[in-house]
């Protein structure tokens, strides 16, 4: 068999943020400054030339390399400058948080944050079972070490800790299912994967590939963080540092949905009544659980931790309606409708622990319900920005998480589920309370200090454009809608 040279350039932002990552390794040894400004300029500056890359790499057509196992497309591109940016808006609105806390003021913060976006790259880019897998593996051993950094942390340490041994039995079930594929059809790759299921008539070998999507959906259930995949959510939400949690809670659901619709609407779509049925179970048990469960958290990181596993029920809404009755005609408006979720959900879930973030100053955490009473009083702005976040997580008009709902919701009726639509906003409206909630407290409760809230100016511009970005994106939805709409027709197989 003769040895194919893989074409280098379509990789090379992940090419790039490998090796720049290495090289802040490197750097970050001879910096003497403990507020770290060299190794946060050069992972920034990581981020940025990783961005220009991408677009300078960008195309309309598909490619393939390293024996297929990588896929570049419109698809990969787009969540990959999202990505960018939103790990870029994450290390800024952690700066002043990490500052403060010894054990995270240190550069390996920043080297592990890289090492886990090339993790999620490499999702996001993956066209074969094993190099999605190893995408996982990374960006979790990364995650892992981040959330056990501030070591004199008893509740981060015990997070890190279930975090650990919950995700090695997620991956666990995804390779026992990988194996479960690929003896029944012979290959790992996706697109040869979904060619076989097509043309070899599997009836044979039908119970070996349910099995083993029924243990490759657990192990995306897991990374979803879904119910009844969910235990670790609440607990590593709360005992991680608020700066780790932030990065856990955005931009590894833009991997996260990437590897779904890889491995379930390209690879495995004709098996999709048998991983629909699934979804659908998985979906309706995470708007359950996630908001009644929110509702008695006096906590703000775990409330916002069983929203976020709502949250990805109702994502998930727009993967089971892409297909109805082996009709893949619906797949391009619903997966569509689950990419603008997605990329709202992670906006907003950034100006939401962002405004965490800045009340959390002197050390001291501030993420009780109790630390935003009367923040209206304290800061006007940054107590409407707040709300901004609750309205459109929430999904009041005329914010941008009302579109998403709605695009979802009309992505589920027109493929004829007005049952499971019913029962996504009956779960939503139970959902309101504890955010509207948010909102009572900050306006009409009274503070328990007065003193005003100092920010940075960065802070201030960052967060103030994070809110109006919920606000404008509310009102002008068509033009995200229509990219993620044209990404998915240029990269999906349907």
């Amino acid at each position: 068999m003769q040895f194919q040279m893989p074409d280098l350039r379509l990789a090379s932002a992940e090419i790039f943020v490998l090796f720049m990552a290495c090289l802040v390794l490197i750097l970050d040894l001879f910096v003497r400054d403990r507020k770290r400004t060299v190794t946060f300029l050069a992972t920034q500056l990581t981020l940025i030339g990783a961005a220009v890359v991408t677009l300078a790499t960008a195309s309309n057509d598909v490619g393939f390399t390293f024996s297929n196992m990588y896929i570049a497309d419109l698809l990969g591109d787009v969540l990959k400058l999202l990505l960018y940016l939103t790990v870029i808006i994450v290390l800024l609105y952690s700066r002043g948080y990490v500052l403060e806390r010894e054990q995270m003021a240190k550069g390996e913060y920043y080297v592990l944050a890289l090492f886990a976006t090339l993790g999620m790259m490499v999702m996001i880019s993956a066209n074969h079972f094993l190099s999605i897998y190893i995408g996982i593996e990374l960006l979790s051993l990364s995650l892992y070490a981040m959330v056990a950094m501030n070591r004199d942390s008893i509740p981060a340490t015990e997070a890190a800790m279930k975090y650990f041994v919950l995700g090695a039995l997620a991956s666990g079930l995804l390779l026992y299912g990988i194996s479960m594929i690929y003896g029944a059809v012979g290959t790992l790759e996706m697109n040869a994967v979904a060619e076989r299921l097509m043309t070899m008539g599997y009836q044979g070998e039908r119970t070996i590939l349910v099995f083993g999507l029924v243990f490759v959906v657990s192990g995306i259930a897991f990374k979803l963080g879904v119910v009844p995949f969910h235990m670790w959510i609440p607990d590593v939400y709360h005992g991680a540092p608020t700066a780790v949690t932030l990065f856990i809670a955005t931009a590894p659901k833009l991997a996260a949905f990437a590897m779904v619709i890889r491995m379930l609407a390209n690879g495995l779509l004709m098996l999709a009544q048998d991983w629909q049925t699934m979804l659908i179970l998985l979906s309706v048990l995470s708007m359950a659980v996630g908001n009644i469960a929110a509702i008695a958290q006096t906590n703000l990181k775990r409330m916002l931790a069983y929203s976020a596993i709502s949250h990805m029920g109702f994502m998930l809404l727009g993967i089971v309606t892409g297909v109805v009755g082996g009709d893949a005609r619906f797949g391009l408006n619903a997966y569509s409708s689950s990419m603008f979720y997605v990329i709202t959900y992670v906006l907003t879930s950034a100006g939401t622990f962002g405004v965490i973030l800045l009340l959390a100053r002197g050390g001291m955490e501030s993420d009780d319900l109790n630390d935003f009473k009367g923040l209206n009083k304290r800061s006007p702005w940054f107590a409407a920005v707040m709300m901004m976040m609750m309205f459109s997580m929430a999904g009041i008009p005329f914010f941008v998480g009302f579109f998403a709902k709605f695009s979802v919701l009309q992505a589920v009726v027109a493929a004829g589920y007005l049952w499971l639509a019913i029962t996504a906003v009956a779960f939503s409206l139970i959902g309101c309370f504890y955010y509207l909630r948010v909102v009572k407290i900050m306006y009409f409760d009274t503070p328990v200090s007065t003193a005003p809230i100092e920010a940075p100016i960065d802070m201030k511009i960052l967060l103030s454009a994070n809110g109006l970005a919920v606000a404008l994106l509310g009102i002008f939805p068509g033009r995200l809608m229509s990219v993620c709409h044209y990404t998915l027709a240029r990269s999906l197989w349907l």
